[in-house]
């Protein structure tokens, strides 16, 4: 059954708060492509460098985060977003499911004895980085998204916050593989991640992107 759009209030934003809330979404998913595009360079190349899976699929996942903010970007380009949510949604979920898909298989192959990656100062303050940047891009997003009443714009702050447990994941992860030698601990945290992924893309592909993040009794987490 299909869903309605999330509403703010019973009348909706007035067409000006509207129109400013199109442009922050618009700004914010700028600066979401901008940052991922830059994550994505130096976390690829300093996984190359260090035979860093971890990195080089952390750097993969912000390739994929872009293609989901580029498609809420196109959603609000068109003088219509509302009629182009489906595809959008449609496009943050597959994201989602090939993050899992990914994430899952390098998560099984490390745990069955994958090459051990060398020390990365570089991929250390990469993800600690996105571990602070991620959350507020996200945050902001999901506000605007809400009161707009647009579904892939929740979706795809979702798929942002997803990336911030990612950042964690490889946070700790390169942190106990240069410090304790510990290689198990990364693809356990990242299967739990790949698990958390396929909820998100079945909750897009379903529309159903509000009931996980609205808090109780805000009437916006209600099925249809």
């Amino acid at each position: 059954m299909s869903l309605p759009l999330i509403p703010a209030s019973p009348a909706g934003p007035a067409p000006a708060r509207r129109a400013l809330l199109t442009r922050r979404v618009r700004l914010l998913v700028a600066a979401t492509i901008t940052y991922n595009v830059i994550e994505a360079v130096v976390a690829i190349s300093a996984g190359t460098a260090a035979s860093s899976t971890a990195l080089i699929g952390f750097g993969l996942d912000s390739i994929i985060e872009v293609a989901s903010a580029a498609a809420v970007a196109w959603q609000f380009a068109g003088p219509d977003p509302q009629a182009r949510e489906r595809v959008a949604l449609r496009v943050i979920a597959v994201s989602f499911f090939a993050l899992a898909g990914y994430v899952g298989v390098e998560a099984v192959r490390a745990l069955l004895g994958g090459a051990e990656a060398a020390h990365s100062p570089v991929g250390l303050a990469l993800a600690g980085l996105s571990v602070i940047v991620m959350p507020v891009l996200s945050a902001a997003q999901r506000r605007a998204g809400h009161e707009l009443g647009s579904r892939s714009a929740v979706a795809d702050s979702k798929q942002t916050l997803l990336c911030t447990y990612l950042s964690v994941v490889l946070l700790v992860g390169l942190a106990l593989n240069g410090l304790l030698g510990w290689s198990w601990a990364d693809p356990v945290a990242a299967l739990v991640i790949a698990v958390v992924a396929v909820r998100e893309g079945r909750d897009a592909w379903r529309g159903d992107t509000c009931c996980v993040t609205c808090g109780p009794g805000d009437g916006r987490g209600a099925r249809a």
